[in-house]
């Protein structure tokens, strides 16, 4: 049976859950079979940032690639649960199917929806309805492992569904100020625990702005993150040209510098 597979030319997500279960089995791989949940959680994390990278780079070859290994660990979890007498991934698939078919009732039902928009509160609202949830328990709902920029919008926009938003972004703007000044404030107390505190606030605020005016928050922090290193990187370049170890500089020269940088 094994050898099998070693033939084939061509595979499909049939033959992928066969090769988990052979991995998985006696005689097969021991890494594999030690695996749990907890032991790859953080591979599946890692997979799905790759399949991201790949997504950023619009490299289709990769995202092929790495897609597959976000759809490896799915199938690594359905198996390690399949083994316990609990769901396998025939499971999982007839969940999303079914998940589909009863949020899209614009497209398998009766229900009108002639825009993006009405598709989301059509979505939202079925969702709502089916896992009965209160308003305060969809924000609850988001799960803290998401990068904390991501959960933060991912809060706020729960909470816009609930009416529980500004009408524009010079609201939370003039909020996003009045916590900058709240973080002064707490950094003239010297208590770390309230500057950690109004720190969290001004971020969650410059959060809200971003959402409003229609910037990722996530996106924007990550160009900024690849401008910074790109501009160091130019700075760095300076310095060693002109002779100078940055690490013996004044901050007014790196500053110069890094004016330059900004320039080229």
């Amino acid at each position: 049976m094994v050898a099998d597979f070693a033939f084939k030319d061509s595979y499909n997500a049939d033959d992928l859950v066969s090769i988990m279960k052979i991995l998985r089995a006696p005689g097969g791989c021991p890494w594999d079979a030690e695996q749990t949940h907890e032991s790859i959680r953080a591979n599946f994390i890692e997979e799905t940032y790759e399949a991201v990278d790949a997504i950023d780079k619009k490299d289709m070859d990769l995202l092929r690639e790495e897609l597959g290994d976000v759809l490896m660990q799915v199938v690594f979890h359905s198996e390690i649960e399949r083994e316990k007498g609990g769901f396998d991934f025939d499971d999982v698939a007839d969940g999303v199917c079914k998940k589909l078919i009863e949020r899209h009732p614009h497209v398998f039902g009766d229900v009108r929806a002639d825009s993006s928009a009405e598709v989301l509160k059509n979505w939202d609202a079925i969702k709502k309805k089916s896992k009965g949830q209160t308003s305060s328990a969809t924000l609850a709902d988001v799960p803290k492992t998401l990068p904390a920029l991501m959960r933060s919008s991912k809060v706020q926009h729960r909470a816009s569904r609930a009416g529980f938003d500004w009408k524009d972004y010079t609201g939370a703007l003039e909020k996003l100020d009045e916590e900058v000044s709240e973080f002064k404030d707490a950094l003239n107390t010297g208590v770390f625990a309230d500057i950690e505190d109004e720190l969290g606030d001004v971020l969650f605020s410059a959060v809200n702005v971003a959402r409003l005016v229609g910037v990722d928050a996530e996106n924007a922090l990550t160009r900024s993150c690849d401008k910074f290193i790109k501009r160091f990187s130019l700075v760095e370049k300076q310095a060693e040209e002109l002779g100078l170890k940055m690490e013996e500089q004044p901050l007014s020269k790196l500053d110069e510098l890094w004016e330059r940088a900004k320039t080229e």
